[in-house]
């Protein structure tokens, strides 16, 4: 009994120890010279550090960004991932192209270069014409993780599924997948509000048609004075949206 307390003893300190260095990471990213204000205002609302220890991120990952938009996860992943693991980012990458990759601290992003890496309209136009031909390829395999925030609802189910069919094969077996987005409230028919909200529970039969297992689920971002009614946008809605926190994994 005494050897097996140590035992595990020791394998609570060391995971312990482990995560302390991916927090000291996270908050050194965070708080970077380099962060515009504007990222940094966002985080008491985006909660980058809880979100990314639910998504069990590790330092010596190799991790896929899709749809980095505007960067502003990029900023983060990238510092916590330079010196053990691999960071890449993949769709609509032209701003963190030109604004963030190969500045200092951002050297060793890898941008996956294919014919989806163009502006926003362009890019979104080219997934959607060919959703049939399913000849969509991140370029890359055996990743420990991918991670997207806020995009599935830009997409019809077509697209959403040959988009995450990719994201399952460039995974390894036990990888996971982790995915933020704007709630709408289940089956509700798509209107002039709802436009970019997605129903969890769809997200969910989705993923699991494809083959993923559905791991875990955060209230995190759960915000009990959205009604879920209005377009993200709206003044009064921005920035305080229910979104839901996923994580599925690849068996």
């Amino acid at each position: 009994m005494k050897l097996l307390t140590i035992i595990l003893i020791l394998s609570f300190s060391f995971s312990a120890q482990a995560a302390n260095e991916i927090d000291a990471k996270l908050k050194a990213a965070m708080t970077a010279e380099s962060r515009p204000q504007a990222h940094i205002d966002r985080d008491k609302n985006r909660k980058p550090l809880a979100t990314l220890n639910f998504f069990r991120l590790k330092d010596n990952m190799r991790v896929l960004e899709l749809i980095p938009g505007g960067g502003w996860y990029t900023r983060l992943l990238a510092p916590v991932l330079a010196e053990n693991g691999k960071f890449y980012v993949a769709i609509g990458t032209n701003y963190v192209k030109q604004n963030i990759i190969g500045k200092p601290n951002f050297e060793k992003i890898g941008l996956l270069e294919s014919s989806e890496n163009v502006n926003r309209n362009d890019w979104y136009r080219y997934i959607t014409q060919h959703a049939e031909q399913d000849d969509f390829d991140f370029g890359v395999n055996e990743l420990d993780m991918i991670l997207t925030f806020r995009n599935l609802h830009n997409f019809g189910k077509e697209v959403r599924q040959m988009m995450n069919v990719q994201v399952f094969e460039a995974l390894k077996h036990g990888g996971y997948y982790g995915v933020v987005d704007h709630t709408r409230r289940h089956m509700e028919k798509e209107n002039n509000e709802n436009g970019r909200r997605i129903d969890p529970v769809l997200v969910i039969k989705e993923m699991m048609d494809i083959g993923f297992e559905f791991v875990d689920y955060s209230d995190l971002h759960f915000r009990a004075d959205d009604e879920l009614e209005y377009e993200v946008g709206r003044r009064s809605v921005s920035g305080n949206t229910d979104r839901f926190t996923m994580l599925f994994r690849k068996p």
